[in-house]
Order: C-alpha cells, then sequence, then structure tokens
C-alpha cells in the first residue's frame, strides 16, 4: 500500500513539471508574437510644411522591437517621430543618445520632434534598451 502512494506522488510531480513547461512555452509564444497581427501601416515619408520639409517617420511594433528598425533621415531638416498604437510597454520610452533625443511618448499622436544636424550611423532604442534601432543620418 505505500508503494502505491509513492508512485501517485511520482506522477504528481510529473504533471506538474509538464504543465509548468507548458505554461513557459505558451508565455514565450506570446512574448515574441506580440506585435504580430497588427495591420499598421509604417511610413517614413517627407512632407512640407512650409518652408521647411519636416521628416514623417512612424515606427510599429515587430516581434517586441521597432519596426522598421533602421530609417534614414536628412541632416538639417527636423524630424517628426511617432509611435503607432501597435508600440507598448517600455518601447514607448525613445532615446537616441549620441543625438540627445529621450522622450516617452504616451499615445500614437505625441510626436518626437528633433533636428539632426550631424551625418552619421546612430543607435536608437527604448529607455531600458530591449528594442533598439538605427537611424542613418545623411
Amino acid at each position: 500500500m505505500e508503494e502505491n502512494i509513492t508512485i501517485k506522488k511520482n506522477d504528481m510531480w510529473k504533471y506538474l513539471f509538464l504543465t509548468v513547461i507548458i505554461v513557459a512555452i505558451v508565455g514565450l509564444f506570446i512574448f515574441v508574437n506580440a506585435g504580430e497581427g497588427i495591420n499598421n501601416p509604417i511610413t517614413g515619408e517627407v512632407v512640407n510644411t512650409g518652408d521647411i520639409e519636416a521628416q514623417k517617420i512612424t515606427l510599429g511594433m515587430k516581434n517586441y522591437n521597432y519596426y522598421p528598425n533602421t530609417i534614414t533621415v536628412k541632416s538639417g531638416q527636423p524630424v517628426e517621430l511617432t509611435l503607432d498604437e501597435s508600440v507598448r510597454g517600455c518601447l514607448r520610452g525613445f532615446t537616441i543618445k549620441d543625438l540627445g533625443v529621450s522622450k516617452y511618448s504616451k499615445t500614437p499622436e505625441d510626436s518626437i520632434d528633433f533636428t539632426p544636424t550631424e551625418k552619421g550611423t546612430f543607435a536608437f532604442s527604448c529607455s531600458m534598451g530591449m528594442g533598439y534601432g538605427t537611424i542613418i543620418v545623411e
């Protein structure tokens, strides 16, 4: 009779371990595909706002990273960067450390405005460094 109790305890641990593994796999799948299935237009167009053209960039989020994660802008021209509704969590805190850009964008209506004066390739990221990309200033 004591042998039956030991087998049941061993089975219980096997089921618990299997349940933890399944929950971990499902959680990982949800995390990796967090931005998938959201069909948002991603643009990087130059628009005329009077004498000076503003470069409008909209970033989204795909696989918990900025999308697109490489953008190109012109030096000396204002940039108006927005984060669309797919961008969540710490990715709403956008920084380009080497250009002195840092802003938390609460909603897609908030814009991150700056004028790059230095040509080169610069890294951008969220405030925690989890999402990242590259901005090329020509």
